[in-house]
């Protein structure tokens, strides 16, 4: 009888037990009324930020910087894969020189063959590391595509019209630095410097190279592409930020003007197909300065830095950007001179 009622007495606390622990809270009237009304003042918040002239054209720049490098990544990484799937590694061998010093200025020059930005040549020169070429060639190929390809040229003699030199200026200047730059990776860099990203590289028996394209592909487009954004998100704020009225104290020294543009390509990271217009509507700075625009832009942006770290490795892109960027200045202003 005893046993019973304890029996009795456990029951009802467990049953109390489980309503508690059902019933609704205490001040559950505070935490609705809270859930309706805080989610909707931030979204008014951030609406009414949103709509200043300031957010606007941040955000326009980075669309723009955005949606202008995509289609060229996605040529990038597409092309990336089908070398990576389709293309046999003695392909490579036999199309460059043994000799890395040679294999360099031949892969140099190999750049006019892909018409893309900056952000296709990198998946690309990626993918030619992975298939045996030495990097010191692959690298010249990633600086000179941007700058050399057919697409960039015409684009520049379309927005210097009657000005052949300009033209000619930007192939040779942004030529001499990328095979500079090949030459000097093979006397001075470190292989613990570069650290390529793992991925899936080359044909593999019994699989299908289609399989084999996508993956990379894939894998290319989405590593890459968050790079890209976060570039596209730098160069805007720097657009958004930096008052017009600073170009203006730049102008009047030659050299200084060089600097400085140099360091605005850096900065905006304008694709190379678009960037010989804006060198042009800059009127106010020497045609050397302009070339220093043009030279340095396709080879050291801010997201072409980003998405070389994402790729290669931070040790590797900060000094090869650092290297490059003093390699175009010096190029620039050389070839400049003598022609402009």
């Amino acid at each position: 009888m005893v046993h019973a009622e304890q029996e009795g007495r456990r029951a009802g606390r467990t049953e109390g037990g489980d309503a508690g622990a059902g019933a609704l809270p205490r001040y559950w009237p505070l935490l609705l009324v809270g859930a309706a009304v805080v989610p909707g003042t931030l979204l008014f918040l951030v609406g009414r930020w949103g709509d200043a002239p300031a957010v606007q054209a941040w955000r326009t720049v980075c669309l723009a910087v955005t949606v202008q490098a995509l289609p060229f990544l996605l040529l990038g990484t597409a092309l990336s894969g089908a070398i990576n799937a389709f293309v046999p590694e003695r392909v490579f061998r036999r199309m460059l020189p043994r000799r890395p010093l040679l294999a360099v200025p031949v892969a140099g020059v190999a750049g006019v063959v892909l018409p893309g930005c900056e952000c296709a040549s990198v998946p690309v020169a990626n993918s030619l590391i992975g298939r045996g070429v030495t990097p010191a060639a692959a690298f010249a190929f990633l600086l000179s595509a941007p700058a050399i390809n057919p697409v960039v040229l015409t684009a520049t003699a379309i927005a210097f019209p009657g000005d052949p030199a300009m033209v000619l200026a930007r192939l040779l200047a942004s030529l001499a630095t990328a095979v500079a730059m090949g030459w000097l990776w093979l006397r001075f860099g470190r292989s613990e410097w570069l650290r390529p990203a793992v991925r899936h590289t080359g044909h593999q028996a019994g699989h299908s190279r289609w399989d084999e394209f996508r993956v990379g592909f894939q894998h290319d487009f989405l590593h890459a592409g968050g790079f890209l954004v976060l570039g596209a998100m730098a160069a805007a704020t720097f657009n958004v930020g930096v008052p017009r009225s600073v170009l203006a104290t730049f102008t009047g020294t030659p050299w200084l003007s060089v600097l400085f543009l140099a360091a605005l390509a850096v900065l905006l990271a304008v694709c190379s197909e678009a960037d010989a217009f804006l060198a042009a509507s800059l009127t106010g700075f020497p045609p050397v300065a302009r070339l220093a625009f043009m030279v340095v832009g396709p080879m050291v942006d801010l997201k072409l830095i980003a998405l070389q770290a994402g790729t290669f490795g931070r040790a590797f892109a900060v000094r090869f950007s650092a290297a490059t960027l003093v390699v175009a200045v010096a190029c620039s202003a050389l070839i400049g001179g003598a022609l402009l």
